[in-house]
């Protein structure tokens, strides 16, 4: 018998049934018309931002990185949500403006901007995390083709990195940013070259459930970008923080403590060097907004035994939920939190295995756990499916296509 990772707090039954935005997921199923089907519950989302906030000193802006869940409704709900958002594609960049944020709140990173994106970043004024010198130039090169002053930040490369992080995004040799000794340079080049100058962007790791570690980066952070805009020579207008914020999804994972991580930082807001007294602040999350909103909804279709093993075959999996099967940068497979949908709640009566439909061995959702009996038309539930999941996924692996998704 395996564990699966924790439901996250807020789940109901209803008649036995999962709940999911105040309806039963059986009524939801039948609402999206097929299976499988993502729900994102909006209220769950909206309570994560309030608490969030509550958290977090008054002086620090939330950005959503939309590359955690671009679904065009939540992005809509998202907007009047939060401060801004962060793009890392034209295509993000479009969908974040007809989600109706404006672009003076959107900032674009990516270290393979297109001539074509940098232009579209340009004519509508989002700001350009520049990611090197190159591109920086480019940047420039397009601006005065167009008549158009450039809004240009830089991403740094730090030294350092994000303790116990899922992704590190600085500390070392990366693809991601300028290293922090090229940084001020670079910024003083773009200052005399008339751009609207927006400061520094040093994203440091992801998917951290450490607050002592978030802590400590933050604290680098803070310390780095002093530094960088003493040997600027500029005040710093904003500093994006970046994010790393992480949602328990395993066995032994406990919820991250940010109300530690908001009172450190307020206490360091409250004793800033000059070179920051006027900045803006923000911070950039993904997966801590959304994660533990969404649901991913999957019908059983057959159940068969295979030498004395149970198998529920679903009409989902890893072609929309690449990381619950475990080939989404994982070493070693754990289970992410399920459950059978349709007895939520109910005494396990059996072990068994959660696997989809695609003929490969590498679709799996759930390995030897212990569940009530299940049968065929019962539905089967992969919880914190809100963040890299419809959209980091091969949804049209073995031709299967995409998931239905709602947000409810």
């Amino acid at each position: 018998m395996k564990p699966t990772g924790p439901i996250p707090e807020g789940f109901t039954a209803r008649d036995h049934e999962l709940v999911v935005g105040d309806e039963k997921v059986g009524a939801l199923a039948a609402r999206a018309g097929r299976t499988p089907v993502f729900l994102y519950s909006s209220a769950r989302i909206e309570a994560q931002i309030a608490a969030l906030r509550s958290a977090m000193p008054e002086r620090l802006s939330i950005h959503y990185a939309v590359k955690a869940n671009p679904f065009a409704p939540l992005l809509q709900f998202m907007a009047g949500r939060v401060d801004g958002f962060d793009v890392a594609s034209a295509w993000e960049l479009e969908a974040a403006l007809a989600a109706g944020k404006p672009a003076q709140q959107i900032s674009f990173a990516g270290p393979g901007k297109r001539d074509e994106e940098l232009r579209l970043s340009v004519q509508h004024g989002a700001t350009l995390n520049c990611e090197s010198e190159g591109e920086a130039e480019r940047t420039l090169a397009i601006a005065e083709e167009l008549g158009c002053t450039p809004r240009m930040a830089i991403r740094v490369n730090p030294a350092f990195e994000l303790r116990g992080s899922g992704m590190k995004m600085g500390g070392g040799p990366k693809p991601f940013g300028i290293d922090e000794d090229r940084v001020p340079a670079l910024a003083r080049h773009l200052i005399a070259a008339g751009a609207d100058w927006q400061g520094l962007h040093i994203f440091t790791g992801s998917q951290a459930l450490d607050a002592d570690a978030l802590i400590e980066s933050q604290a680098n952070v803070l310390a780095l970008a002093d530094r960088l805009a003493q040997d600027i020579g500029a005040p710093l207008p904003a500093l994006n923080m970046g994010g790393g914020f992480g949602i328990p999804y395993f066995p032994g994972d406990t919820p991250l403590d940010i109300q530690a991580i908001g009172d450190a930082l307020r206490a360091r807001f409250a004793a800033l060097p000059d070179s920051l007294a006027n900045t803006r602040f923000a911070i950039e999350l993904g997966r801590y907004l959304v994660g533990e909103a969404g649901v991913y909804l999957t019908r059983i279709i057959d159940r068969k035994e295979s030498h004395g093993q149970i198998y529920l075959i679903t009409d989902g999996g890893l072609h929309h939920q690449l990381a619950a099967s475990g080939n989404f940068g994982a070493v070693v497979r754990r289970n992410y939190p399920s459950a059978i949908a349709t007895h939520f709640g109910a005494e396990p009566a059996e072990e068994v295995n959660i696997v989809g439909c695609l003929c490969t061995p590498l679709d799996r959702l759930a390995d030897q756990i212990a569940a009530p009996r299940a049968d065929r038309g019962d539905l089967v539930a992969i919880f914190c499916a809100g963040a890299y999941g419809a959209s980091a996924s091969p949804a049209a692996f073995l031709g299967q296509g995409p998931a239905e998704e709602m947000l409810v």
